[in-house]
């Protein structure tokens, strides 16, 4: 035990001095690594942090500790990365296994005891250093769909000793992967009010001419000032047709680098950003992520290098240049797009103008409070990336706040002042925001504090104030009232509520508290017998179930087990 812990300081005293260690770590599955998702990919709301791992569409696979090392970190939730370890590694690196079905049998115990502990399924633990060893090659769990899993994978990433991913295949993974990136879509973006691009000051999409040498090429534009450039584009590897992200981006302008976007590491602090990195306006309305190849203002990522004038071009008139874009995979296999520019100065065509004299400027560098009635919605300072006009608008009981196409950075919060509504009522409102062509109803977080009801949001879009009297429901799946279910392992249930979703349920047998596994995806309840907690012959089921209001039902049932 202690030479392991002298060797832990040893390594992590000489952590920075050795760069991307190629034969530290092993895959953590004993199938081909093919990927369902690689590292940087660019996610709705972050940076993909790890690799997706295929699990030929099981579950149940052994996962292996990638290095021997201690867990330091166990957590179970309903969302995110569902049942999840982290290891902890003498090189001062962490490495992470995501949405997984179950632990080790001596994992598992440990876990279901803390569970049992807390009367909780969802639990977050930080083992000592020395109370949960791992050693080489040791099978810690197996490969699931928990949490915000869309389909069976594993989740792997390595972070470095302050907790940032890293790119796993720096380690020296391998994937096979033989095939260039490809493109689909080029755009260019003025500036500034003085930039033209084809006679427009405004984003203007730009012709793809596949070449056979799978690079591309694009119709000659007209263009003057200063100008950005965004691509749409993916990466294939030989054994999945999943589109996956891309490792790096570089652009030139006349041959001199104008950018770089590298995708080895990405802080969790800043992967938030991503809505500063895409144009948020394109991918709510088309629902593809152009990445901007520039850097506007209050865009703190970290993963630009050499970003000369932030990778804007200047483009003079009567001038002949060329705009190349150089994107790159993982294994270094690339595809080039050349976009040629004649600088000409030439009158703007205004398709439109958007009239922002019934809107309401939001500042990004102050707070703004917006309200009508008996509604208030509140910007503090850096809600927004750029001051932004917004269409403000209250009809009795509903807010419109335009279409969700700006970029927030943070919440804005809606505030209801329910001082004229009745006391009976008062604790079954919530805030509901409308989505879809049939703009239905879903529940916001929703907080009350004395007569204000709040919520907090980063999309614009229609809310309004929603009512929930339905308690939730639940019904049994595999047993019915006064049943013998000795064969069975596991006592399932289904819970469901139809307006504000499910808040918290609580399980007793013979008055006991017992661990149920709840799966939000199947709406789910799972208890296993093999916990060892009924042991009694006849057994009193009680569960009580609320929703998001404080809604609830009760279901007790009598079963009978040898």
């Amino acid at each position: 035990m202690k030479q392991f812990l002298a060797l832990f300081l040893i390594t992590c005293s000489l952590h920075g001095q050795s760069e991307y260690p190629q034969d530290y770590f092993r895959h953590p599955l004993d199938i081909p690594l093919v990927l369902s998702g690689t590292f940087g990919e660019l996610r709705s709301t972050h940076f993909h942090g790890g690799l997706d791992i295929k699990t030929q569409q099981r579950q149940g696979l052994k996962v292996y500790a990638a290095a021997e090392g201690y867990i330091s970190r166990i957590k179970i939730s309903h969302f995110g990365y569902g049942k999840a370890i982290y290891i902890t590694h003498p090189n001062g690196y962490t490495t992470v296994y995501g949405h997984l079905k179950a632990f080790s049998k001596r994992l598992e115990d440990y876990i279901k005891q803390c569970q049992y502990d807390k009367e909780s399924f969802e639990v977050e633990v930080f083992p000592h250093t020395e109370e949960l060893l791992i050693s080489p090659d040791e099978v810690i769990a197996f490969s699931g769909n928990t949490g915000s899993s869309g389909g069976p994978h594993l989740h792997f990433e390595i972070r470095d000793n302050e907790e940032r991913p890293m790119n796993p295949l720096l380690f020296g993974m391998e994937v096979k992967d033989s095939k260039a990136p490809y493109i689909s879509g080029i755009f260019a973006y003025p500036k500034d009010k003085n930039a033209i691009i084809n006679g427009k000051n405004e984003r203007v999409p730009l012709r793809l001419i596949p070449q056979k040498t799978g690079d591309y090429a694009v119709e000659k534009i007209s263009a003057y000032g200063n100008v950005g450039f965004g691509v749409i584009s993916f990466d294939k590897q030989d054994l999945a047709p999943n589109n996956n992200g891309v490792s790096n981006i570089q652009t030139f302008f006349n041959g001199n680098k104008s950018l770089e976007i590298d995708f080895k590491r990405i802080s969790f602090d800043e992967t938030k950003h991503i809505k500063r990195m895409v144009d948020y306006e394109y991918y709510v309305r088309k629902k593809a992520k152009i990445q901007k190849l520039f850097i506007e203002k209050n865009n703190p990522l970290s993963i630009y290098k050499d970003a000369y004038d932030n990778g804007y071009v200047e483009v003079k008139d009567s001038t002949s240049s060329v705009y190349k874009v150089r994107i790159r995979d993982y294994h270094q296999n690339e595809a080039w797009v050349v976009i040629p520019i004649d600088g000409k100065l030439e009158t703007i065509k205004k398709d439109s103008v958007s009239d922002v004299s019934k809107k309401s400027l939001v500042s990004s560098d102050s707070n703004t409070k917006l309200t009508s009635g008996n509604i208030t919605v509140d910007f503090y300072k850096n809600t927004v990336y750029d001051d932004s006009y917004i269409d403000f608008r209250v009809s009795s009981d509903t807010l419109f706040l335009g279409d969700d196409n700006i970029a927030m950075q943070k919440n804005f919060y809606i505030n209801y002042d329910l001082s004229n509504y009745k006391t009976e009522h008062q604790d079954k409102l919530y805030i509901a925001r409308f989505y879809g062509s049939y703009k239905k109803p879903y529940y916001v977080s929703t907080s009350r504090k004395g007569n204000t009801l709040s919520a907090g949001s980063k999309a614009l879009g229609t809310y309004a104030l929603a009512i929930d009297t339905e308690p939730p429901t639940i019904t049994p799946i595999n047993f019915t009232d006064k049943k013998w279910i000795s064969n069975y392992r596991y006592l399932e249930l289904k819970i469901d509520d139809k307006l504000t979703g499910i808040s918290k349920y609580r399980a007793t047998v013979n008055g006991q508290w017992i661990l149920m596994e709840y799966d939000y995806k199947t709406n789910t309840l799972t208890h296993d017998f093999n916990d060892n907690i009924v042991k009694d012959t006849r057994n009193e089921l009680k569960i009580i179930v609320t929703d998001n209001v404080g809604n609830s039902s009760t279901f007790e049932a009598t079963f009978f087990r040898k």
